[in-house]
């Protein structure tokens, strides 16, 4: 989109206060959204994704249709007002447009980052339907990061209504997405809420896996510091399981519900010959060490790295593009994926697969190791692969890799980073026999989050398995609301 194209664009919309036609708003091309150069921030941690500017935020939100049906709030899991904040963005009224996000959701900032918008609210957009396309759809995150970053920027962030004190204490084991967005629901309500966590810092997984090019964590924290003006209290490197358990909390501590908001920590490998060479890092323990312990900040941290010249990420999710570029930002000469499927059955966002592909990160499709190679030292030097074809579709409705006879190949590595996904922390399942889960270690839980456990709620990856921001959002937001109902009634 060039200057003139967008300067002319906004020019016809002026004076318009976003009275157009259904017509006219589809005539207006989607904004593309501003990014450092791929040479340049390939070497750097600053946010790839440089931000709407005011023009492009009120175009952008031009585009809605402002359906009545509004069908674009159903793929949204906290249920954002999105018609209506799409709307005051368009006019020029961004307060308003963030205070309505708020009406669902404390952390826009960070869900106008790191949602996956295209299969969520985008993908149920009526743009994008008519377009066939929902990569063409209102650009409805982007709007969304908009208007809360010229909140942060322009110091206007309001510390939502608390309701008259109830008298309940409620404990918030993690601070996660999930925690966080519990945590801001029940204080609202009037709940006294103390969130624990494990780790030195809150923020779960948006402070130790998603990487800082991706999600500054500066607006982490500044979201985070909203709920403790709220008065959300904060313990950290708190264990649940070990400092104290979940029976500890409600039977000695005297809290009156308690959520389990751990998230989905343990991570998966693949169980074949060379998984314990010295150069073999789970995704989570190599993006742990980089954005939480801040490895790559080697002038002012003494976190230490593996030094990797040539890396195989394998996997196909956003962990996976998350372990790729960092490992290229922190200093490989090369970095492959490797995944078994095609591009088109990549878990990952469109944009994080673009992006990394722009960075030079080679893909490796249809393809999948069988082994790691390691040299007298038991370090890491080389992986053999075999080749794929895909057949028939699988449960998850993908179509199944299968193995090629006879295509094994070898190639020379230094690092192998298996991003296969997470399982529960078998932890707190250990530590409390009354809690009821799945064969995997997940949480079962009703309609309402409420776990087989007498005062226990749970949401998150904990209860999905690893999912997305949002969507652990919406389980705490139900958890709470449930949580709320049920004190009501003792």
């Amino acid at each position: 989109m060039s200057d003139i194209d967008l300067k002319s664009i906004y020019a016809n919309l002026e004076g318009k206060d976003n009275q157009l036609k259904p017509k006219e708003r589809m005539t207006i091309p989607q904004m593309d959204m501003p990014a450092q150069d791929p040479v340049l921030r390939s070497k750097n941690q600053k946010e790839v994704a440089l931000g709407y500017t005011e023009e492009m935020a009120i175009i952008e939100a031009s585009r809605c249709l402002q359906c009545k049906n509004a069908p674009c709030i159903k793929g949204c899991p906290v249920g954002i007002n999105i018609p209506g904040f799409l709307d005051a963005a368009a006019k020029g009224n961004f307060q308003e447009s963030v205070d309505i996000i708020k009406e669902a959701s404390l952390l826009p900032a960070i869900c106008g980052r790191v949602c996956p918008q295209e299969t969520q609210c985008m993908e149920f957009c009526t743009v994008g339907k008519t377009l066939k396309d929902p990569m063409k759809s209102v650009a409805i995150g982007r709007v969304e990061r908009y208007v809360a970053d010229l909140e942060r920027e322009t110091n206007s962030i309001k510390i939502p209504a608390i309701k008259e004190s109830t008298g309940n204490k409620v404990a918030i084991i993690g601070s996660g997405p999930a925690g966080l967005a519990a945590a801001a629901d029940l204080r609202q309500d009037g709940h006294e809420v103390v969130v624990f966590e494990a780790f030195h810092k809150p923020g779960g997984v948006m402070i130790y896996g998603i990487p800082e090019f991706r999600l500054p964590k500066a607006i982490v924290e500044k979201e985070i510091d909203t709920l403790k003006e709220m008065g959300v209290k904060f313990e950290m490197n708190f264990l649940v399981g070990r400092t104290r358990t979940i029976a500890d909390l409600i039977e000695k501590d005297n809290f009156d519900a308690v959520f389990i908001g751990s998230g989905a920590g343990l991570p998966k490998f693949m169980n074949i010959p060379g998984e314990n060479l010295v150069g073999v890092f789970s995704a989570n323990e190599y993006l742990t060490r980089s954005n939480l312990m801040k490895a790559y900040d080697k002038e002012n941290v003494d976190t230490p790295i593996y030094q990797s010249k040539k890396v195989a990420v394998l996997g196909g999710g956003n962990v996976a593009m998350d372990a790729a570029r960092m490992a290229l930002r922190l200093g490989a000469e090369e970095v492959n994926v490797i995944y078994r499927r095609t591009r088109n059955e990549m878990p990952a966002r469109v944009e994080e697969i673009e992006h990394a592909m722009e960075e030079g990160i080679k893909f490796h499709f249809l393809t999948n190791p069988i082994r790691i190679l390691g040299d007298d030292n038991a370090r890491v030097n080389a992986i053999e692969c075999l080749k794929y074809e895909l057949g028939e579709p699988d449960d998850s409705g993908r179509r199944r890799p299968l193995p090629i006879s006879g295509s094994e190949f070898i190639m020379e590595m230094d690092t192998v980073i298996p991003a296969l996904g997470n399982g529960s922390n078998p932890l707190i399942k250990q530590t409390t026999q009354d809690l009821e889960t799945t064969k995997w270690g997940n949480i079962v839980v009703n309609e309402n989050n409420k776990s087989s456990m007498d005062r226990v709620y749970a949401g998150g990856d904990i209860v999905l398995g690893a999912a997305t921001v949002i969507l652990a959002m919406g389980e705490g937001r139900t958890a709470a609301k449930a949580i709320t109902d049920d004190l009501k009634n003792r």
